[in-house]
């Protein structure tokens, strides 16, 4: 995809369509009544005899519309004045790219109304552009034998009119929404993945593919299962005992910022598929825990946009990929494992493994002198109990990065939550028999499962993201969603330019 800013009149912008907005009750806005003017009336002509109501995402496309430089002109509903706001904005963008999506249109000239300031400055109006576009042409990566439909033919967007005193903001906005598109693209398409396609060994190999797209400034170790062993992982090698598929540790280091300058470090999940081990799952939906990789997808993913956006920042990435799998050598409850930091873990519940492989894996990031570690992981049941598919649970030690998160979070619109993680939930994790247990019963399990996490950070600035509930869709809907790499670009982005 291609983006450019524009500043000339819509309607005197050369593409193959046109797309402004109008509100109920037929009102237009400025470059609305702009574009009215240069068709002679005929866009209020319409409105007036009611075929276009104006709700939220409506659309409906005008062929040869006279007066443009343009052969069709799209019309998007912004819902009611009063009520327009940035996620109404959103709304109508998704749905003006879907409909665009199903045409055979080359390039397209965006020109709906904006919120107010404050709400999209010129640099997140940029951004949100050039994502949701990328986001609205995604087309899932099936594996079907049927004759597909054919892949939209959109591939220059134009946004504006925009002033010459933003346009530098709006096209920085644009570049880095262009390279998140991508690298949601890739999140999700992994996420999509079956999981005898996906697996440990595929996600290394696609970590090696990243290491040759961008040789000078990603590195990458692959640790196999000796590997693993050498660093005394016991907690990670007890999860993966009773799989017949070998366990990948994998490391990828982006070198973007100075020499010397203590880098962030992502942890991810990356458990391709979860049976529940011997503390086996119910069969209803246990298709879906293909996606307990995805933790895994968004660091693998928040590399690649660190390398196409050209971040001036040291990031590394940590991920331990194994399957959960029950055989006759597989954990059982009761089996007392020992952590790479030497703790021991009494395994009450083998569905709580995440927690096993990510403890490891966190320990490992000690290496590194973190500035801060940040883990993504789809956790629990629990946080999707406690927040549903709205808002991903954020827990750690340092309430300065929580917030971090949840405010990038509320700039993309990729909204986060944070939950408390005080020293009672620790203690809920004791163990008669070592130093701690796996699990602590129902009652606050996704912040149970956090302090399980904390006891392999201490001394670290750090931060756990529960992403169970948006890191994908059930149903008829059934897909990875990309979250939360737009919050995790935005995080890294700021972080980029302190």
């Amino acid at each position: 995809m291609r983006f450019e800013a524009f500043s000339r009149r819509a309607a005197d912008q050369r593409c193959d369509c046109l797309v402004i907005g109008a509100f109920e009750q037929g009102e237009l806005g400025t470059e609305g009544a702009a574009v009215d003017r240069a068709t002679r009336g005929r866009v209020k002509a319409l409105l007036s005899r009611g075929d276009f109501s104006g709700r939220n995402g409506e659309t409906l496309l005008l062929p040869d519309m006279t007066g443009l430089r343009s052969p069709r002109l799209l019309l998007v509903g912004l819902g009611t004045k009063a009520q327009f706001n940035r996620r109404a904005w959103r709304r109508a963008m998704i749905q003006a790219i879907t409909a665009l999506a199903h045409t055979r249109v080359n390039s397209a000239a965006l020109a709906l109304e904006r919120p107010a300031a404050r709400e999209l400055d010129d640099y997140y109006f940029g951004r949100a552009s050039a994502e949701i576009t990328g986001s609205s042409l995604y087309r899932i990566n099936d594996l079907k034998t049927s004759r597909r439909a054919p892949r939209p033919r959109l591939a220059t967007v134009f946004v504006g009119p925009v002033g010459v005193a933003s346009i530098a903001e709006v096209r920085r906005g644009l570049i880095n929404g262009a390279a998140l598109g991508e690298s949601v693209g890739l999140l999700r398409n992994l996420g999509n993945l079956p999981p005898n396609i996906c697996t440990p060994r595929y996600l290394a190999a696609q970590a090696r593919e990243l290491q040759g797209r961008y040789r000078r400034q990603v590195r990458v170790r692959i640790f196999d299962e000796a590997g693993i062993k050498r660093l005394k992982m016991g907690c990670f090698l007890a999860v993966t005992r009773g799989s017949e598929e070998p366990p990948r540790f994998i490391v990828l280091e982006y070198r973007g910022g100075r020499r010397g300058r203590a880098p962030v470090v992502l942890v991810g999940k990356g458990v391709t598929f979860d049976t529940g081990g011997i503390s086996l799952k119910d069969p209803p939906a246990m298709d879906e825990m293909k996606y307990d990789m995805c933790g895994a997808a968004t660091v693998l993913a928040a590399i690649d946009f660190a390398a196409r956006a050209k971040l001036r920042l040291n990031v590394v990435g940590l991920v331990p990929a194994c399957e959960n799998m029950p055989d006759g050598r597989a954990i059982k409850p009761g089996d007392i494992v020992t952590s790479a930091s030497g703790q021991t873990v009494e395994i009450l519940n083998t569905d709580a493994e995440g927690r096993l492989i990510l403890c490891d894996a966190l320990n490992y990031a000690r290496r590194y002198g973190p500035d801060v570690v940040v883990d993504f992981a789809t956790l629990t049941g629990a946080c999707l109990i406690a927040l549903g598919n709205h808002h991903s649970g954020v827990m750690g030690n340092d309430d300065a990065l929580a917030r971090e998160l949840v405010d990038a979070g509320v700039r993309t619109d990729d909204r986060a939550w944070q939950l408390p993680l005080t020293e009672e939930y620790a203690e809920q994790l004791r163990s008669n028999f070592a130093d701690m247990a796996n699990v602590a019963g129902r009652e606050g399990g996704a912040i149970t499962a956090a302090a399980f996490l904390g006891k392999f950070t201490q001394g670290m600035r750090w931060a756990h993201m529960d992403i169970a509930g948006t890191a994908w869709l059930s149903g008829a809907a059934k897909s990875a969603t990309g979250r939360p790499l737009a919050l995790v670009s935005d995080f890294l982005t700021r972080r980029a330019a302190l």
